[in-house]
């Protein structure tokens, strides 16, 4: 039986290599750890496929080598390790050694030269060597022993592989090194000589370096460029070609002490690796890891509660978790619910829509360990018997509906909207976990359970997956089995329960954060509820029609397409436009891909429109009506429910950093309004007869609000006139009196107003502009010299990110800035432009939220006949009877208006209509 080969992988190559070649990844804290995540993924990868070979990793010692003390400029081109890759080797050590694997760095030798050592040492003794690297110098190695593979990019190597990467056997690659020289580590080799030429002198003429300076007169004879001047080159660079040689050699006799059969990976560390994964945030690997922790014995019906050691959480008992389907056995669960101190329960469901899919069970808990499963409507072959429905829920409808009776949930607003529809109020709803982590720190982690439990508890949860398979295969949680369904919901509610004491303790030592959570979020889950269940109309034959017509214009824009590109071609496929733009027509290449080609990403094609190309233009205005027609006027009318006769959006709580909403199913975000098209769209949305679309914004809300934290004169004094605040820049900006200011100079000095918002440069400027950034640097002068006060506010607001590390809103939600004190020049620039663009964006968020839920208790109250159905942005959408428009208008905007007290006004503009995109 032949031995597993040798795998020795080149870690430093890997690591370089990662950290570049993949996209920048930090913690929470602001730690990188991209590159650490990319070679592990290249190890784990690796261990898979050779499970039983001896195995090293294997990096460069810090300090010189034998090669420096030959030439002391050797490397010197390279620039220093960048701080954001340095701070990642020590972890990275950490984790290979706790994965158990061997790992070398051997000083004064680089890591090439202990792979070399132990490849031929291998190879002779007759074992098959693996050497995983991307770093051609290796190929030198390459026998027919001794193989290279590029985990990634899934290339091999053996002496054929070399000979046809390179041109020449990999007995000559040092000699191929020697000529060609490289320039990352600064060895010479002969100037002139690239790859082409270094192929045909070696080909040409037999024996390497030695026989090429043997025979230099042959040189002007071979079939290379510049041939008749080689051969004088060559020998004016022969010292420079033979140190090339010498420093492109890999050593393969270093003294190491090395047992290959000592090289087998021992067993991982698990506790070890516990802590590091928990440190740089690899947390599907450390789920990973601690779902493989042995289950204790549990009896049956039951399973067992696994509490890892983390900051706030507490040593839990193991628990027993019941499936109550005796009647005796909800009585009792009845009378715990009536006497709990708090019931943290959800609801579970037979689809994803709690719009549409059908109560399948509830889940309660009341202490800590204590929760019972109630199933309701499961329904398989075999399934026991279960109590009924209608009567579980008229027991339940008093506890479920009493304000008194706090309740914790985790993202509780699809339990509200799926008990409305089986008569239930759903009240005193105290806390929410997805809302409480989401205020805590909004980008620390995602805020679903598994994500929650695993970061705030250090447990690993029972995934739906694990219990109803995946993809289209998942069964509805109807079709699972209550032996297992059971302990998963049971689980769910007990987590909760368990996450709302941490995340709780947390937030009351941030008072303001309390307060985000107690004033604003809570209030306005139920109030989103409510518009989700309001839902919004379409009118589908209009929708229809727009299909067509999108459809025609994009057949309209293929054709000039083609008419620009001289050939037909494929609109969607970036090989084929690639071909089209760069190869036929030329256009310069601003970009590439990952793989090297030019891009056709969109931002790259936006840029290649600005500047007046027109195939691009094409292809841009192209890609907006498709998308257009695939996202909105093709699938509104599928997502009609045909219960309702509505559209019922989803609204997003829990996603942006900042605070704002988000929705989806449909997007209602995206729907452009500043092309013809997309405000064909809103006049989709219309009112129900009898009734009239209100529609109230806010006016420029977040410069009012840069105002009123800047506290500028200028500014201030602009919006408390009344004035129109972008003319009114331009008139402090150019110079002129503001009845003279033209056209022009206000729509640069509002592109200045909110391009300073969200932090734009002098370059971004310059782009939007039209100007060059000597100019677009002279108006941003101009305008902090007019409003200093904001320049002022900027500067602070940077110093105290700095400072902090985190931001906060008007109303003391704050975002967090791990980056701000990046070392990576482009990271922090990011963070210092959220910085000063979270305060404003944060806060017009705090105060839509606030509006909403001060509209939704005064539409309550006053039993009009009116509704809130959309939410976008700065706007508020209501469906109003239209006898009761003037009743409802003028207190809309009152309340809108209340929502803050700011140094200037907000003003609120609404308008009413048939559709949405009228009464806008």
């Amino acid at each position: 039986m032949s031995q597993a080969p040798l795998v020795l992988v080149d870690g430093s190559s890997y690591l370089y290599r990662a950290f570049h070649a993949l996209p920048p990844l930090t913690t929470s804290t602001g730690l990188p750890t991209g590159a650490v995540k990319g070679v592990l993924n290249m190890l784990l990868s690796l261990r898979k496929q050779y499970p039983d070979s001896p195995f090293a990793v294997v990096f460069d010692a810090k300090g010189p080598t034998f090669r420096d003390e030959l030439f002391e400029h050797y490397k010197s081109h390279r620039p220093p390790m960048p701080d954001d890759l340095r701070v990642q080797v020590e972890p990275l050590h950490a984790t290979v050694r706790a994965l158990g694997l061997p790992l070398l760095c051997v000083d004064g030798v680089e890591a090439d030269d202990v792979i070399g050592t132990l490849a031929r040492r291998c190879a002779d003794a007759g074992r098959d060597v693996v050497i995983s690297t991307g770093d051609k110098d290796m190929a030198q190695l390459v026998c027919p022993r001794v193989c290279l593979v590029n985990t990634m990019t899934g290339s091999v190597y053996d002496v054929e592989g070399v000979k046809s990467k390179f041109g020449v056997g990999p007995e000559l690659i040092i000699d191929y090194l020697a000529l060609m020289g490289d320039k990352v580590d600064n060895i010479p080799g002969v100037p002139g000589v690239g790859e082409k030429t270094a192929q045909g002198l070696l080909n040409g003429i037999a024996g390497g370096l030695d026989g090429l300076y043997a025979n230099l007169d042959q040189v002007a004879a071979l079939p290379i460029r510049g041939a008749k001047t080689l051969g004088a080159k060559l020998a004016e660079h022969r010292e420079a070609a033979y140190l090339s040689y010498q420093l492109a050699t890999i050593k393969t006799d270093v003294a190491l002490e090395v047992d290959i059969e000592a090289l087998h990976p021992g067993e991982p560390q698990r506790e070890a690796l516990i802590e590091l994964y928990r440190q740089l945030e690899f947390r599907a690997w450390l789920d990973a890891l601690l779902r493989e922790a042995p289950a204790a014995p549990v009896a049956a019906g039951a399973t067992d509660d696994l509490f890892a050691e983390s900051a706030g959480a507490e040593e839990a008992a193991p628990v027993q978790y019941v499936t109550l389907t005796d009647p005796a056995d909800f009585q009792t669960w009845l009378k715990r619910l009536g006497t709990a101190e708090y019931i943290s329960f959800n609801t579970k469901l037979n689809g994803a829509d709690p719009q549409q899919a059908e109560l399948v069970g509830l889940a309660f808990a009341v202490a800590p360990g204590e929760a019972a499963y109630l199933p309701l409507a499961h329904s398989y072959m075999g399934v026991p018997a279960q109590i009924d429905r209608s009567e579980a829920l008229a027991a339940l409808k008093p506890l479920l509906e009493d304000p008194a009776r706090p309740k914790i949930v985790q993202h509780g607003k699809a339990d509200i909207e799926v008990l409305v529809r089986y008569g239930i109020a759903l009240r005193g709803v105290a806390f929410d976990t997805m809302l409480e982590s989401y205020v805590l720190d909004s980008t620390a982690t995602r805020h679903d359970l598994d994500s929650l439990a695993l970061k705030y508890l250090g447990r690993s949860t029972t995934r739906l997956e694990d219990i109803a398979g995946k993809g289209a295969k998942q069964l509805s949680f109807d079709q699972v089995a209550l032996e297992q369904a059971g302990p998963y919901a049971a689980e769910g509610a007990d987590v909760a329960l368990a996450l709302h004491r941490v995340l709780w303790e947390r937030l009351q030592a941030i008072p303001s954060l309390a307060g985000v959570l107690r004033d604003i979020e809570m209030p306005l889950m139920p109030v989103l509820a409510r518009i989700e269940c309001n839902g919004a109309y379409v009118d589908a034959q209009l929708l229809g029609k727009q299909s067509l017509e999108l459809g025609e214009r994009m057949v309209e824009l293929e054709r000039e397409a083609y008419s620009i590109a001289g050939e037909e071609f494929n609109l969607g496929s970036p090989k084929q436009l690639c071909a089209i733009l760069y190869d036929k027509l030329g256009l310069p290449v601003l970009a590439k891909t990952a793989t090297g080609q030019p891009s056709t990403a969109e931002s790259v094609l936006a840029e290649l429109a600005e500047d007046g190309y027109p195939l691009p233009q094409v292809i841009m205005y192209y890609r907006q009506v498709s998308k257009l027609k695939s996202t909105y006027t093709d699938r509104l009318p599928e997502q009609i429910n045909p219960r309702t006769g509505r559209i019922h959006t989803s609204y997003h709580q829990a996603v942006t950093a900042t605070g704002r909403l988000s929705s989806s199913d449909p997007n209602l975000q995206n729907i452009p309004i500043r092309t013809a098209e997309g405000r064909r769209i809103r006049q989709a949305f219309v009112a129900p007869p009898g009734y009239r679309l209100l529609a109230a914004d806010y006016s420029q809300i977040e410069l009012r609000i840069m105002a009123h934290l800047a506290q500028d004169a200028g500014l201030l004094n602009a919006f408390r006139q009344g004035l129109d605040v972008h003319r009114a820049t331009a008139a402090e900006v150019f110079g002129v009196p503001l009845d003279q200011v033209s056209g022009e100079q206000r729509r640069r000095a509002k592109a200045i107003n909110f391009g300073l918002i969200y932090g734009m440069s002098a370059f971004g400027l310059a782009k939007q502009l039209g100007v060059d950034r000597k100019e677009a640097q002279a108006y941003i002068d101009l305008y902090f010299a007019r409003y200093p006060g904001v320049l002022a506010y900027m500067e602070r607001t940077r110093e105290q990110a700095r400072e902090q590390g985190y931001v906060e809103t008007l109303f003391g939600r704050r975002l967090y800035l791990p980056e701000i004190q990046s070392r990576n020049g482009a990271m922090r620039k990011a963070a210092e432009r959220t910085a000063i663009n979270a305060p404003m964006q944060g806060t017009a968020a705090d105060i839509m939220k606030r509006a909403m839920v001060a509209v939704d208790g005064w539409l309550s109250e006053s039993g009009l006949d009116a509704r809130v159905i959309l939410q976008v942005h700065d706007e508020l959408v209501l469906e109003v009877r239209e006898d009761l428009l003037a009743q409802v208008r003028a207190p809309l905007i009152g309340l809108m208006s209340q929502a803050a007290e700011l140094s200037v006004p907000l003003l609120v503009e609404a308008g009413e209509g048939a559709n949405w995109d009228e009464a806008h």
